[in-house]
């Protein structure tokens, strides 16, 4: 699992111009006045041989009462006892602040692996000018500057190293390729539990009529037919201590590592409620992550005809971009629509580990040049010569040839859906790298 890392702060300390470091993106919107993050945001990022997940939050006032401040609090809250470590961001020429000391006191009370940043140091040393955050009783005081990256590369490093994660070398043997593992994800309250004990045949896991139930990622091994399974449940809350004050929203971080672990992975909505930002959302990452999925409406006998029809246009227009997956309405307690499903999950992982013959990928690659030539850019025309198969989970192919950098989005699609007919690559995402050959004489002198 990749390990979390929390970034808490004040406001305007620049949590979000050092999580668009750490991730590498732009995704955090950065300003020069306080509060604009309130929402908690997440982020993938990569050093070395290791990879993490960084989580951006809200200015933090831990004793907030009401108002927007006190709903920014419970999202940092969340955050902190989501991540496997805090790095508690402090503004260097600001100095300490009272609000500040409120934060440390949080953090020394939790317990949680914790570093100190000390934001915005440029051109200042570490000794005497930043000796006042010692105050805060966190340790030793880490100097960076997020809008220059200084400093950010080696406070990864040591963020990570206090969580002692083993080498890459080192990890757990991978799991059995008979068994496959399927994810169902979705928001809280859309019946991932009661599909799971309908398909199990007992109660395995606790259903109740009440968003956030479930705590944790619960796996359970299940066979059909032969063919072995491992449902994982997601959308557990790590809920350590007395963190929060009411059940508080499912954790993110829970279902994004269940759905990188995960060979399938069953996006589960709610017809009642239709397809919200966090479907969406919890979609997009599938596809980012390319893993194999497939889409089921639960509760599709609870809504009368024209919900229904809302439930079909909200998934055609949110949901268009997984066209390629199969889509069912099911209901998990009536027990209806189910057995389609297994035979859609079982298509989608064969599509996900199919192998491509260099030969007849080459020869639909020049079937569709022949029918349709990629289209001119400037001087230049791609020459599309052949390709081969680079992965599988999800499958990739690997194009070569000449210019190919200008070869369009829309061609591109083009060529994916005549792969995807072959080969009837249903419920998996299909990657489409282009590698253009090199000249052996660029660069060198005529004489």
């Amino acid at each position: 699992m990749k390990p979390v890392i929390a970034l808490v702060g004040r406001p305007n300390v620049g949590k979000s111009t050092l999580f668009n470091r750490l991730t590498k993106t732009r995704d955090a919107i950065v300003a020069d006045f306080a509060g604009l993050t309130r929402d908690r945001h997440y982020g993938n990022g990569k050093q070395g041989s290791h990879e993490y997940i960084v989580i951006d939050t809200g200015g933090f006032e831990p004793d907030a009462t009401s108002g927007i401040f006190k709903e920014m609090a419970k999202q940092t809250r969340q955050a902190v006892a989501e991540a496997d470590i805090v790095l508690f961001v402090v503004d260097a020429r600001a100095g300490l602040s009272a609000q500040d000391h409120e934060i440390g006191k949080y953090l020394r009370k939790l317990g949680k692996p914790c570093v100190l940043v000390a934001n915005k140091a440029e051109g200042m040393t570490a000794g005497a000018q930043l000796v006042e955050f010692f105050e805060l009783g966190l340790g030793e005081v880490f100097p960076v500057s997020a809008a220059h990256g200084q400093g950010t590369k080696q406070l990864v490093d040591l963020a990570l190293a206090r969580l002692s994660l083993p080498d890459v070398d080192e990890e757990a043997p991978e799991q059995d390729p008979s068994v496959i593992k399927l994810a169902v994800a979705g928001r809280p309250n859309v019946g991932k539990s009661t599909l799971i004990n309908t398909w199990l045949g007992e109660e395995r896991l606790v259903a109740f009529d009440l968003p956030g139930t479930t705590r944790d990622a619960i796996s359970v091994p299940f066979e059909r037919n032969g063919q072995r399974f491992e449902l994982v449940d997601t959308a557990g809350l790590r809920r350590k201590g007395q963190v929060f004050e009411a059940i508080e929203k499912f954790s993110v971080v829970k279902t994004l590592q269940a759905i990188e672990s995960a060979s399938v992975v069953l996006i589960l909505i709610d017809a009642t409620q239709g397809v919200t930002d966090q479907d969406a959302h919890i979609a997009g990452y599938v596809l980012e992550s390319g893993r194999a999925v497939v889409v089921a409406v639960n509760k599709w006998d609870a809504v009368d005809e024209y919900a229904r029809e809302l439930v079909k246009r909200s998934i055609e227009t949110r949901l268009g971009f997984l066209k390629f997956a199969a889509l069912h309405l099911i209901s998990a307690q009536k027990r209806q629509g189910l057995g389609p499903l297994w035979d859609s999950i079982a298509q989608a992982h064969r599509a996900a580990n199919c192998k491509m013959s260099t030969p007849v990928l080459t020869r639909l690659l020049l079937e569709a040049v022949q029918f349709q030539t990629p289209k001119k850019t400037g001087m230049y025309r791609p020459k599309l010569r052949y390709a081969h198969q680079g992965g599988m989970n999800p499958p990739i192919i690997i194009i070569h040839g000449n210019s190919l950098e200008h070869v369009t989005d829309a061609y591109k699609r083009f060529l994916e859906g005549r792969f995807r007919k072959e080969f009837d690559l249903v419920g998996t995402p299909l990657r489409i790298q282009m590698k253009s050959s090199q000249n052996p004489y660029s660069g060198k002198d005529d004489a």
